[in-house]
Order: C-alpha cells, then structure tokens, then sequence
C-alpha cells in the first residue's frame, strides 16, 4: 500500500564518503570495541527473506485489498456506511455474492474522461520548471540531491510538487467559482467508477514496472529477485525505476497524482455535502483542514520526502503503483465520505479538542523530522531542545562492501521513542476519524489501519537497522527503551 507521508524512523545522519576501518565505535564521546556481529553488507534496501508466510502476505494483498476497497465504498453508497449489513444479510441468506456484485459501479466512459487527463495534466506539471523555491523563502524545489542507494549511486530529483498542488487546486476553485467547464461534485458522483480506472492503471503501472526491471532497469546493480515471482511483483524488483533522466516513478506516483488529488477530492465531497443539505458542517470542514495541513505540509517538504522509506528503502512495485493509485485516494479520503452520507454537527469544545489534538499531533510530527533533518544535514553539529546533541557513532557497509559512517541521535524527540513521528501521525490519523463522530466504525478504519500499518513499520525498519547497524543498534535501543509511546511501548 501507499504509505502516506510517513517518514523513515531511523534518526541516521549517513556521510556520504567512505570511511576507513576504525578500532571503534563511540557513545558520546566514549570508545568502544566495535562488534560487527549481525551486520549484513548492501541488505538494508530490502531486510526481508522470502519465506511461506511472505508468500501468503503477497497473495493475500493482491487477492482481498482491492475487495476490500471496492467493498467499504458498495458499504458508505448502498448500505449508509454500515460495514457490518451486507455481511449479516449475507449471512442470513437474505444477500448472495452476486446481489452484491450488482451493487458495485459500472465502469463508464465518463470516469477514463475524468482520470486520464487527471494523469496526464499532472505529467506535465511533473516536468515544468520549479518557480516556488525562486520565490518562497525556505522552500527546496528544483534540483535536489537524494540519497545514496544500496549499490553506491547518489540520486537526484526535480521536486515542483508545491507547485503542481497549488496550480491544480486553483484550477479547481477557479472553475467552481468563475469557469464552471464542469461541476464541483464531480468526483464523488462518478467516484464509484473512476475506481475501477485507477484499478486498471496501478495494476498496469506495476506490471510494467517488473516487465522494465527485468529487462531495461535504471540501475541493474539496485535491481533484487528473490526467486518469488508473487513477492517481486508485490514488494518490486527495481529500486528507483526511472524513464530518462527525471520522470522517476516513486517520487511521481507517490506524490502525484494521489495526494495533490487529495485535498480536490475532499473539496468535492464538501460542495457535495452542500448540494445536498444546504450547508458545509464544521465536522466536514475541520476534516478538510486537518488533510490539507498534511498535504501542504508533504508538498513543502518534498524534498525531505526524499529521505523516508518509501523512497529510500521500498523497492518499486505492486504494493506502491496500485497503493498510491487506488488505496490511497479512496481509504484516506473515508472520513469525507462518510461526512457526505452522515453529517456530523460537533460542538464547540468537541470541534475544539479534535483541531487541538490534529494540530499537536503535526507540530510532532513535523519537529521531531525537523530534528533529524537538522542532525542529518549538520553531521550532528546543531543543537536540538538548546543543548548539543547526544549521539551514538556507527559504521555500516553497502552493497559493494565499502564502510559508511553513520550517526545515531539520542536528544530531543529521538531521546524519547525511536518513531515519534509516528506517534504524531497517529494522533493526526485520530483527530481525522473523531471528526466523523461515534456512531459508525466506517470512518474509523483509517486510525485502525494506521496502527497496523504503523506498527508494522516499526518492526520492519528495527528489523532492517538491526541488519544494517550490528551491535551499534543494540546499544541504542539499551539507551532509548520506547518505540512510539514513551513509557508504554
């Protein structure tokens, strides 16, 4: 699945030159004798093994996510949002399999219309010349430097997506307001069967991305088959697929075309809203402010978004090309949806508490990945909470067996847990749903799935530091005990 926005846990600073064999590693200051123990050279890219239980993941994802898309959206139109109805119906014999099946939206020529000019409009925007970061002051746009992948090579982006976002969404709103070429609902009444066109094209997208990786990849020696076809087609084979010299695919469809239609589907589900009761509710609006924070805020930092897992570790495949074009718009866009079947008029403190609580979770979010950024960017020379930050100093090896210097931080947001950042995004995730009020379990699904999603990321990337770091990452986790929530887990 599409991960969001969510950054990489691990607090790393990583030099980017290679370092001679040292007699050890420090904590604070203090030698140590280094312990290679459990290090695996060039792994980190990819930490896992194919095993049966990996194979029955992968047939699982490919078998039941898209049901269980196509079901939540049958279940808000058909059954006012009730997950539980067509089960029990079915359940009574009052429902067949094929009842529902006629349920589901028709695939129409007016969805391709909607959605293959969508795609193409944001290619071109993909390729325009950046203006924002000539004119916003802190904004990095243009050509920015990524990371080294696991082979050695250093990647480079073109990064315009703040202003791609806000040159659709003006768009959008010039044509509600002024323009009118077509209505301001028209998402949501043909949401139904734009999903099964961008059904076609993230599994189109993910079948040429394990056709190119085979045959013509961007970077062979980046390139990893584990002998499991299912796995390889799901997890990806190809590390940065790329056509030409900029078009790259992770960066393109994890950002747009996905989350810059985020912010216009929600718009749509407002107007819809209106359409249909006269009024906007305080609950669809605080919903459409707590997403656009985030939207803007992936957007202004884009070329932070260069250094999380989706782009510096996930290989390209299945998992990313169908996540970022069917999962995504359509399970984190829920609450809206739900909020256009069942109106929720919160009060004063409710509405209150639940901004409060979306705002906190971001300001975590987004300072404890400022804190690494600035570790990062610094080498460790910067101050985090006003004092100098504590550290681990670490070694690793790439692909090519070269050791790499790495730092570790132990102050500020980092001292506290290992993944605070997803500690703030899941309080964002549950202010978005405690919108939505508590009737339904419907728009509760995102906090649930954040959880697990979340949860499994920890594992996941403790795993990969474990491999990448030895003995080094033993010692800092002795140190900071707590992975998201400080004195629990």
């Amino acid at each position: 699945m599409s991960k969001r926005t969510t950054s990489n846990g691990t607090n790393c600073t990583l030099s980017r030159t290679n370092v001679r064999p040292q007699n050890g590693s420090k904590v604070n200051g203090v030698k140590e004798k280094e312990e290679d123990d459990g290090r695996t050279p060039g792994k980190w890219g990819r930490a896992w093994e194919v095993d049966l239980l990996s194979a029955l993941t992968m047939f699982f994802l490919l078998t039941m996510t898209p049901c269980m898309v196509l079901y939540f959206f049958v279940a808000c139109s058909q059954y006012e949002c009730s997950l539980s109805s067509p089960l029990v119906q079915v359940y009574n014999g009052q429902l067949t399999l094929m009842d529902f099946w006629k349920k589901t939206p028709d695939l129409t020529i007016n969805a391709f219309k909607i959605i293959i000019p969508w795609y193409a409009f944001q290619i071109f925007l993909y390729y325009l010349p950046d203006v924002c970061s000539k004119i916003l002051p802190s904004y990095r746009g243009g050509r920015c430097r990524g990371t080294i992948t696991p082979s050695g090579i250093q990647m480079y982006y073109h990064i315009n997506g703040l202003q791609a976002w806000i040159i659709s969404n003006a768009l959008w709103l010039a044509n509600a307001f002024y323009f009118k070429w077509f209505s301001p609902t028209i998402i949501i009444d043909n949401w139904g069967s734009m999903l099964w066109v961008a059904n076609i094209i993230g599994n189109a997208v993910a079948i040429f991305a394990i056709i190119k990786a085979r045959f013509f990849p961007t970077s062979s020696a980046d390139c990893v088959f584990s002998g499991n076809f299912a796995y390889d087609f799901v997890m990806g084979a190809e590390f940065n697929p790329r056509i030409g010299d900029w078009f790259d695919f992770k960066l393109f469809f994890n950002g747009r075309p996905g989350i810059c239609a985020w912010t216009l589907i929600n718009l749509s589900y407002a107007w819809k809203q209106y359409e249909l009761y006269g009024h906007v509710t305080n609950s669809m609006i605080l919903v459409n402010i707590l997403h656009a924070i985030y939207v803007v805020d992936f957007f202004w930092n884009e070329a932070w978004y260069l250094n999380t897992i989706d782009i510096h570790h996930d290989h390209f495949g299945w998992m990313l090309a169908w996540g970022d074009n069917v999962w995504l718009p359509w399970m984190y866009t829920l609450q809206g949806l739900y909020l256009v079947y069942h109106p929720v008029e919160l009060s004063y403190i409710a509405a209150t508490f639940i901004l409060s609580l979306g705002l906190a979770g971001y300001y975590i979010f987004r300072s404890t990945n400022c804190q690494k950024d600035r570790f990062r960017n610094s080498s460790g020379d910067c101050k985090i909470w006003g004092r100098r930050p504590k550290i681990i100093e670490c070694t690793y090896y790439s692909a090519d067996g070269e050791k790499r210097r790495s730092k570790l931080l132990l102050s500020g947001w980092w001292g506290m847990g290992r993944h605070m950042n997803y500690t703030g995004d899941l309080m964002q995730a549950l202010a978005y749903c405690l919108s939505c009020g508590s009737t339904h379990i419907f728009p509760y699904f995102y906090i649930i799935y954040m959880m697990i999603l979340l949860g499994n990321r920890c594992y996941r990337d403790e795993h990969r530091c474990r491999m990448k770091y030895g003995s080094d990452w033993t010692k800092y986790t002795s140190i900071v005990r707590y992975r998201i929530l400080p004195g629990i887990f």
